[in-house]
């Protein structure tokens, strides 16, 4: 008995011990494969705050950092070496519209919106993100810091940087909402050993896409009970949303049209970045995190291939949510009796999106991957930096940089003589020496610096920085305030001042953003134009002339992915009409989609592509010997032959004219040259060209490639976020090998009036014309003086004594 009762006894130890524990013993070869343990927080503020020594906004108060193990030197939270694998029956949706997502430097901050359902908003959720980060990083100094709606649900100490490391967050309950949800992640950042402002740049912690997700509890969540819920298709793990649309009938005449109009509707509604379409005729895809199934048809098409149709689209247009049998995923329905159902049905999730050319916009949509959206700028305006996301910010160490964006309309022509100015309201201590400096970046390219010269501190109220606006382009604009700091505690770097905790600089949102009268006048071809907010297509009164080549799943799906692309920056549907021939087209704007070889001779004509090149283009295979580019022979042969050391420093001293002082052989003309013939090179797998229409009243676009197969991935690359900005000038190019983008700027072009005439806005045309074209200036210049002279020398003499 009393051996039973000792026994007893000592269980009852044990287990008390095992419960006064404060954490599991950890060992890792008894943990099967996959697992992982990942902090999982019931509110922003830990049980045993230790406070990061960071410096927040002034207008947010940051929740405290997880607490760190003790030990003789701080280390980081223990974190989970990849994400925490999903709850049976939970919802993962991915948050993350990029394919990869960096925080640089010492402070850093990123917005957008994820739009959520009615049902994700009501569930119980947590946020989980999995990042890394640069082993410089100082993790007792530095802290990652995630906001919802802008409220802090948490804080995590920078310190992974062997390998990703996933942190889980509890949402609290009542933060979400249906519809936009704001998802910000803001890095403030230090350096392990250095004070340099060169060391700034070797700080990062990149946020892994595939790692980072809400989780909602329950089923419910995956329902999509609505048409609004195509706003909620999200991303996948590597940024992108696909829609899989499946037509029986997709070679039929008569279907181009409703489908492509479906595919701009769903393009809108959902306004991702990253959007491609899959079209196909056999079967239905598999559903998952970032893509929706579409069947379109009549129901006799669909049945054979989604037996659970619902009776009434025997007899009626539909549309509506069903779920698919096989993974219980839901798929966009559209069906009727007939096409002509079908394009009913079509249009009730279209029509939403629609909105008439005459109405103007007041702001781009890009709160998807960049929130807020950017304000559209028309004419002389001021702009408070807080309407445009930046936040009060006060800073301790020594690059601080933040950014916004504007956009300006597709008749922009102010790039040559504009000046826009930033107000800044600012202000920093006695310890920031002279040498230091503000810069102002447009689209990444400096636009304006301010040094600071003072020693006794200052407080800068509306500091007008003028600011050219040569790198302005139609559509979204960057603009960049960077903050280069230089105190004499950095110069020294003594041990521990790294992460200094005292402000040094701050920066506050009621600095204004100032845009001047611009000159507003088309021009022909543009790109750019059309990039920035699908000009002239997304004016058009009447549908758009669409010329595809033939009717296949390849061709269809770059289709509808580059007019998906187009009207998102349109920010409405652009109708259109499929023509079989050009002569049918006559002087409109239109769009020409296929191979090369199937490319109407005229069409090529007009964009000054070579005809020849329909039967010579073809990209170079990766086992064919013996072929040479064509680009870099050129080079060898230049630098062999006599004379090439000599035209090596002409060219050098060209771009240090054109570097420094904006003189160009463009520039040096009286009036513009005439387009060269362009042969696209056979490293070059796309190709968009734009011209002007036979007889010069229209736009006439080319998109081309060497094959179908070809077209439908250069588009599916070239319409992402990261690249599409990058089309510009007469003909761009996009080689699917080396990934490279090169575009061909324009050498003349064509004034398309876009505003009633005016004096004023003559004159600013002639201010941007004249300062493109100096030698045309100097002249008028030469001709104005010699005119006062001779007039002026005539009137003395009538006027004047003879003697």
């Amino acid at each position: 008995m009393r051996k039973i009762v000792a026994a007893s006894l000592l269980l009852l130890s044990a287990s008390a011990f095992a419960q006064a524990q404060t954490a599991p013993f950890d060992m890792s070869g008894e943990r099967p494969p996959g697992a992982s343990v990942t902090p999982r927080l019931t509110s922003p503020t830990p049980a045993a705050p230790a406070p990061v020594p960071v410096t927040p906004p002034l207008s947010v108060t940051p929740a405290p950092a997880t607490p760190a193990a003790p030990a003789p030197t701080p280390v980081p939270p223990a974190v989970a070496p990849r994400p925490q694998p999903a709850v049976p029956g939970d919802v993962r949706r991915f948050i993350v519209p990029f394919s990869t997502l960096g925080l640089g430097g010492e402070y850093d901050r990123r917005s957008w919106s994820v739009y959520l359902t009615p049902e994700q908003a009501a569930a119980k959720a947590s946020f989980t993100f999995a990042y890394q980060n640069s082993i410089v990083v100082a993790p007792e100094a530095s802290a990652l810091t995630i906001y919802l709606n802008n409220r802090p649900i948490g804080q995590q100490r920078v310190g992974s940087p062997d390998g990703s490391s996933a942190v889980t967050f509890e949402v609290p309950p009542g933060l979400l909402q249906p519809g936009a949800n704001l998802v910000t992640f803001e890095a403030n950042q230090r350096h392990r050993t250095d004070c340099s402002i060169q060391s700034t740049y070797e700080l990062w912690s990149n946020i892994d896409p595939a790692g980072t997700y809400l989780s909602f509890a329950g089923r419910d969540a995956a329902q999509l009970s609505s048409a609004d819920a195509i706003r909620a298709i999200g991303v996948d793990g590597a940024g992108k949303t696909e829609f899989d649309v499946v037509v029986p009938a997709l070679e039929q005449p008569g279907t181009t049209k409703p489908l492509l109009r479906l595919a701009q509707g769903l393009s809108v509604l959902s306004s991702m970045p990253n959007q491609i379409f899959a079209f196909n005729t056999a079967s239905l895809p598999p559903g998952g995190p970032g893509r929706l199934s579409v069947l379109v048809g009549t129901a006799a098409e669909l049945r054979p291939l989604f037996p659970g149709l619902p009776p009434g689209a025997e007899s009626a247009a539909l549309a509506a949510f069903v779920t698919d049998p096989r993974d219980g995923s839901p798929v966009l329905l559209i069906s009727g009796p007939s096409w002509q159902a079908v394009s009913s049905a079509i249009d009730t999730i279209v029509a939403p999106t629609d909105r008439s050319s005459d109405v103007r916009r007041d702001v781009l949509t890009t709160e998807r991957w960049s929130a807020p959206n950017a304000p559209l700028v028309f004419s002389d305006t001021n702009i408070a930096l807080s309407q445009l996301g930046v936040k009060t910010t006060e800073f301790s160490g020594r690059r601080l940089r933040t950014s916004f964006n504007i956009a300006v309309p597709a008749d922009f022509y102010a790039n040559a003589y504009g000046e826009a100015k930033v107000l800044l309201d600012a202000a920093y201590t006695d310890n920031v020496m002279p040498g230091s400096h503000i810069d102002i970046y447009v689209n990444d390219n400096i636009a304006s610096t301010v040094p600071i010269t003072t020693t006794s501190g200052g407080i800068l109220r509306h500091l007008p920085i003028r600011v050219t606006m040569r790198h302005f382009k139609p559509g979204l604009n960057s603009v960049a305030i960077e903050a280069i700091l230089m105190t004499k505690d950095d110069a020294a770097c003594a041990p521990g001042s790294t992460a200094g905790a005292t402000p040094r600089f701050a920066l506050f949102d009621t600095s204004e953003l100032q845009i001047p009268d611009f000159a507003r006048v088309g021009q022909r071809p543009n790109l750019a134009a059309m990039v920035g907010t699908a000009y002239p297509y997304g004016r058009a009164t009447e549908p758009t002339p669409l010329f595809i080549d033939r009717v296949d799943a390849d061709t269809l799906s770059a289709a509808a992915t580059l007019l998906g692309q187009m009207a998102v920056t349109a920010g409405h549907p652009i109708a259109v009409e499929t023509v079989a021939s050009p002569n049918t087209i006559g002087d409109r704007d239109a769009i020409f989609i296929g191979s090369i070889s199937q490319m109407p001779a005229t069409a090529l004509s007009q964009t000054n592509i070579s005809t020849a090149s329909q039967a010579s283009w073809r990209p170079v295979a990766d086992t064919q010997a013996g072929v040479v580019d064509t680009g870099t022979a050129f080079e060898e042969w230049n630098s062999k032959v006599s004379g090439g050391v000599l035209r090596n420093r002409i060219t050098a001293f060209r771009e240090w004219l054109s570097r420094n002082f904006d003189i160009s052989r463009s520039s040096l003309q009286f009036i513009p040259g005439a387009e060269q013939i362009f042969t696209p090179p056979n490293a070059a797998t796309l190709l968009v060209a734009q011209g002007s229409s036979p007889a010069g009243a229209g736009a006439w676009t080319v998109v081309a490639a060497p094959s179908a197969k070809d077209l439908r991935e250069g588009l599916e690359v070239l319409t992402t976020q990261l690249n599409w900005p990058q089309i510009s000038g007469h003909i761009t190019t996009y080689s699917s090998k080396t990934g490279k983008i090169d575009a061909v700027p324009v050498a003349r072009f064509d004034f398309v009036p876009s505003t009633p005439w005016s004096i004023a806005n003559f004159r600013l045309i002639a201010a941007n014309w004249l300062s493109t074209n100096i030698l045309s200036y100097a002249f008028l210049l030469v001709v104005f003086v010699l005119l006062i002279g001779v007039t002026t020398s005539s009137m003395l003499k009538k006027l004047g004594r003879s003697k």
